[in-house]
């Protein structure tokens, strides 16, 4: 099976496991597998200590996202794609996995529209329409570069910067782009880990749930998972068999999830 599996920034922020990384080494002797990863947390941080705050916004549609200036995605690109990137393949290699660190510059993997426009929401509700800044909407997916280092035994490691038709780098939601990047692969299964035990509704997690009933509880769910659960929404529309929401810090959190052991598997029916 091909797997594309997203790594939340808060399972990096508590470090990659011994368990997550000997459980990815087991899931490789059978699976090829492409990585995404988060990070934004510690973006946040570092770019606090150069005297950078960040900003972030929300969408009319309840998504609190970044608000990315020039300053920003050169901050962003160094955090993501300099140390976080890297720290995951120096992880991989402690478990003899073949990984390879890439942004979405490289090979122009990740190619996005620039968004000259944003709206956001204020505290009050208002509605304001504000300078796009340097985020981006993935339109293509570099498949070819993907699907070569795959055969030849390797484990992408991909960051969530896009190049736009400008060739500026982008920030890209790392939910969606894992969902695009699924899509376009036409992979199995997409496996998002995160700090949770899965789709939870009122305190407890639900094992299993179809996408059209997913839909009717939207609105109960936190604006993080909410976003994550779009992501796999949209990556069922483009024929991903089946979305996997579990912890990445569980025991054997991937080999686990796919057993349908732990965590939220969503289908398209």
């Amino acid at each position: 099976m091909l797997l594309v599996i997203k790594l939340g920034g808060s399972i990096l922020k508590a470090g990659a496991s011994q368990s997550l990384t000997a459980d990815l080494k087991e899931v490789t002797k059978q699976h090829r597998i492409v990585l995404v990863h988060g990070g934004g947390v510690e973006v946040t941080e570092i770019a606090s200590k150069l005297g950078k705050e960040q900003k972030f916004i929300m969408s009319p549609e309840g998504f609190r996202s970044r608000y990315t200036d020039k300053e920003t995605i050169e901050i962003y690109t160094m955090v993501m794609a300099g140390k976080i990137n890297k720290q995951i393949v120096l992880a991989l290699k402690t478990q003899d996995i073949s990984a390879i660190g890439l942004s979405g510059l490289d090979a122009s993997l990740l190619k996005a529209e620039r968004k000259l426009k944003l709206i956001a929401v204020d505290e009050r509700g208002r509605k304001k329409v504000i300078d796009g800044g340097y985020t981006g909407k993935i339109t293509q997916v570099n498949t070819d570069l993907l699907n070569l280092l795959l055969e030849k035994g390797y484990v992408p490691v991909v960051t969530p910067i896009a190049i736009s038709q400008d060739n500026e780098p982008l920030n890209v939601d790392g939910d969606r782009t894992a969902a695009i990047v699924a899509g376009a692969l036409k992979a199995d299964k997409l496996i998002i880990l995160t700090d949770v035990e899965g789709l939870m509704l009122k305190g407890e997690c639900i094992p299993k749930i179809a996408a059209t009933e997913v839909k009717e509880i939207l609105s109960k769910i936190g604006g993080g998972m909410s976003t994550k659960i779009h992501a796999g929404l949209e990556a069922l529309n483009q024929g991903v068999k089946e979305i996997l929401v579990t912890s990445g810090t569980a025991n054997q959190p991937i080999t686990a999830a796919l057993n349908h052991q732990v965590g939220t598997v969503i289908t398209s029916e």
